[in-house]
């Protein structure tokens, strides 16, 4: 029997009681929907092989496009988190036309380039707000219930993000992610088996790019303002970042990514405080003014001693210790 879907209804349990716990359901909103941009990310990369440098423009057009649904054309909670997905959707397809061709470094450089064009189109575009952003995004009701509170809020939030994590699920345990991993272990032979690997690269670029917008829509929703930042370079290297350090071709290892990455930008600040008066080094009270480099930190310490991840090590470490003595 698989054990792996009770455990991950056991986690989404655990999160469901998180807000009856006191805490702060702003946060870990916040982090459900990275940790869905990040599953999204891992998707493509840890199981098709395909390294996109462009992600966060599907989380902008998302975020853009829901929150100018949600605030100038009055949709409903659901449906403007669906057109900002189909945005991301339509995005996703748009790009992958013109880079699946490529493969590596040329088609990483491709989405890069992508992404970037359609950064300076938001920049420019009247509806975005500019520099600004896009300001004062009304949650709304559903089926009754005010989203202003947060708790109500926070439930529809696990329940998207629990969809998008079924999806990809689904996707990976399916025959058409078996074709999908084929082609990131071998795509000539999976060619000369007659699979169109470029369709199917395709396919889960598009689906990829689908739910990193479900998750830009999403997080516009929670916090009530889409930025720049989230379709700025910066963010398609964090999200590379919180795959890699919580573990590349896992299914939860990017969620403790994103959790970690996460948690770093928030609480670095009180961290550094307790350093500082635990040491006595004052120079820990600058840490909340160096988020980047700690994280860099991080990637390179994960990089040299962590190279599956945090999930992938300790799933590793789990199956050597379960090993009789004799097999080790």
């Amino acid at each position: 029997m698989n054990k792996k879907p009770l455990g991950y209804a056991a986690l989404f349990v655990a999160v469901a009681l998180l807000p009856l716990l006191g805490v702060y359901p702003i946060f870990v909103m916040k982090v459900m929907c990275y940790a869905l941009f990040a599953c999204a990310f891992n998707l493509l990369i840890g199981f098709t092989g395909l390294l996109s440098f462009g992600h966060a423009a599907f989380l902008g057009a998302a975020a853009y496009g829901a929150g100018h649904a949600l605030k100038v054309w009055g949709f409903p909670p659901l449906l403007g988190i669906a057109f900002g997905t189909l945005m991301a959707a339509l995005a996703g397809l748009a790009f992958g036309l013109l880079a699946i061709r490529r493969s590596g470094i040329y088609f990483a450089m491709i989405t890069l380039a992508l992404a970037q064009m359609l950064f300076f189109y938001f920049l420019q575009a009247p509806f975005t707000g500019g520099e600004d952003g896009l300001q004062s995004v009304p949650r709304g009701s559903l089926l009754g219930i005010d989203l202003e509170n947060d708790t109500a809020l926070y439930y529809l939030v696990l329940a998207i993000f629990v969809f998008g994590f079924w999806l990809i699920y689904r996707t990976v345990h399916s025959p058409f992610g078996q074709v999908l991993t084929s082609i990131r272990e071998n795509e000539a032979r999976a060619t000369s088996l007659g699979y169109d690997a470029a369709r199917f690269k395709l396919l889960a670029f598009v689906l990829s790019a689908a739910l990193a917008g479900l998750a830009g829509a999403t997080k516009t929703l929670v916090l009530g303002f889409a930025t720049l930042t989230d379709a700025i370079w910066t963010t398609s290297g964090l999200v590379i970042l919180m795959t890699l350090v919580g573990g590349m071709g896992t299914m939860v290892g990017p969620i403790v990514g994103a959790l970690v990455i996460i948690a770093l930008e928030n609480k670095i600040g009180d961290l550094g405080q307790w350093l500082a008066g635990v040491t006595g080094i004052q120079w820990f009270t600058g840490l909340g003014e160096s988020v980047s480099l700690v994280t860099g930190l991080i990637f390179i310490v994960c990089v040299l001693a962590f190279r599956r991840g945090l999930v992938g090590e300790a799933g590793a470490l789990w199956e050597r210790l379960r090993k009789p003595a004799n097999a080790r």
